[in-house]
């Protein structure tokens, strides 16, 4: 097990760039299942997830080129489907969270999938529901098998075109009924849909492959089926959880730092809601310029009442961000409600700022209220295991603001969704050694 010791109290200066968008990578990649052709992706980032689940791909069939550190084409033109029979597939889908968005251009290219339990973060339940209703909405069969707890997919006389009505608006769900779509007979309308940036980038891939699709970045999306796909190329978006993880941890350490090429027009509100948070920055182009500060302020809401932070459909803030605004939260003036909707368990590492010094009542599991002390009670260093990659990183900027050293474990959480996090804030004036246990 990988760990990282941080001094703490170091200010940063210079300028980052946000590598490629870890979510929308993991649905790109596996939409390159829905063509025989070569379908070229840059800008990807290398980490964990992503490496993982190139692996299953390649372990199915697809054939990889790697054209530089960042660019990689894949091919999926001789797919060995008795291979989602095997125990090693069930055992790797367990271990990473996005396999699950293979299922979708399996079913519609192939009409056969195998599902077992995804894993990823522990942050409470993660249900598939929405998944599974929009494809049997489509004319996928499934049964479950209790002794290797999978559910094996398939459909019968082919997909046929239907209108869906979703009962969330899924992101992962949003982008795996689409994939099952484009190759449906028929018209697909799906409603209620999530709009992330990172699914309507998904859609532009599917477009330049061929597909027809409508309503991008609503939602209400239709699509008309087509016999096939072809190759493309495709870009990823900077990724917005690293911006706004970079944006807290300057906030936190009092850095000056520069943001390079964010992607400005795809960060939703979530500028607006760091400046209610009391932080500093300028836009200037596609670039952050975040300020030193000594002191931010937390805002109220106009009737007086305090601020509320809450994860929210697009162009909401992400559930990703919320730990680093709990975190930012408890060295700012002020009072703030953190309310996590979606996870029950996400909140749980408060337990460890609570030991480091901060002044945080867990009102319930999706509730957090945090009193700012406005750096008159800096927090102190302590030892901590990473659970997941949002709390890695917010224990991580937690570590990189307190007085003394800290030890963070388990930190191959944080490698799974930030590339070489360690030789980046390094090279900005970080002190952070990983060490392997």
């Amino acid at each position: 097990m990988s760990s990282f010791i941080v001094e703490g109290g170091r200010s940063l200066k210079g300028c980052l760039s946000p590598l490629g968008a870890k979510n929308e990578a993991l649905e790109v990649i596996c939409a390159t299942l829905l063509t025989p052709d070569k379908v070229t992706i840059s800008n990807i980032p290398d980490i964990a997830d992503i490496r993982n689940l190139i692996s299953l791909l390649i372990d199915m069939g697809v054939k990889i080129s790697t054209i530089d550190n960042q660019t990689i084409t894949f091919q999926a033109d001789n797919i060995n489907l008795d291979y989602l029979d095997s125990y090693e597939f069930r055992l790797k889908m367990k271990s990473l969270r996005g396999s699950v968005m293979i299922a979708g251009p399996l079913l519609a290219r192939f009409g056969k999938a195998v599902l077992s339990r995804p894993g990823g973060d522990r942050i409470g339940r993660r249900r598939l529901d929405t998944h599974f209703l929009g494809w049997q909405k489509l004319g996928v069969k499934f049964d479950y098998n209790s002794d290797t707890k999978s559910y094996s997919l398939y459909v019968e006389d082919g997909l046929r075109g239907n209108y869906i009505l979703l009962d969330e608006a899924s992101v992962t769900g949003t982008a795996n009924i689409i994939m099952a779509a484009v190759l449906a007979k028929g018209e697909t309308v799906i409603y209620n849909a999530a709009c992330e940036p990172y699914v309507q980038q998904l859609c532009k891939l599917l477009v330049k492959m061929g597909a027809d699709i409508q309503g991008i970045g609503s939602n209400l999306i239709k699509i008309k089926g087509v016999e096939f796909l072809h190759g493309a190329t495709h870009s990823l978006l900077p990724d917005m959880i690293e911006v706004g993880s970079f944006i807290g941890m300057a906030a936190m350490t009092r850095s000056d730092i520069t943001l390079k090429n964010v992607g400005m027009s795809d960060l939703g509100i979530m500028p607006d809601a760091f400046r209610r948070l009391g932080v500093s920055m300028e836009c200037i182009g596609d670039d952050i310029r975040i300020n030193q500060q000594d002191i931010y302020e937390i805002e109220s809401f106009m009737d007086g009442s305090i601020m509320t932070f809450a994860d929210a459909p697009w162009p909401g803030l992400s559930p990703d961000l919320l730990s680093i605004f709990l975190v930012v939260a408890t060295q700012a003036k002020g009072s703030v409600l953190i309310h996590q909707k979606m996870f029950e368990s996400r909140l749980f590492f408060v337990d460890k700022l609570i030991e480091m010094g901060a002044s945080i009542i867990l009102c319930d599991p999706h509730r957090a209220a945090v009193i700012g002390a406005g750096r008159f009670n800096f927090l102190r260093a302590t030892n901590m295991v990473s659970p997941d990659i949002r709390a890695g990183i917010a224990m991580l900027i937690a570590a990189m603001s307190a007085k003394g050293t800290s030890l963070i474990q388990n930190i191959g959480q944080i490698d799974r969704g930030y590339e070489r996090i360690d030789e980046r804030l390094n090279a900005l004036g970080a002190n952070i050694i990983r060490t392997e246990d």
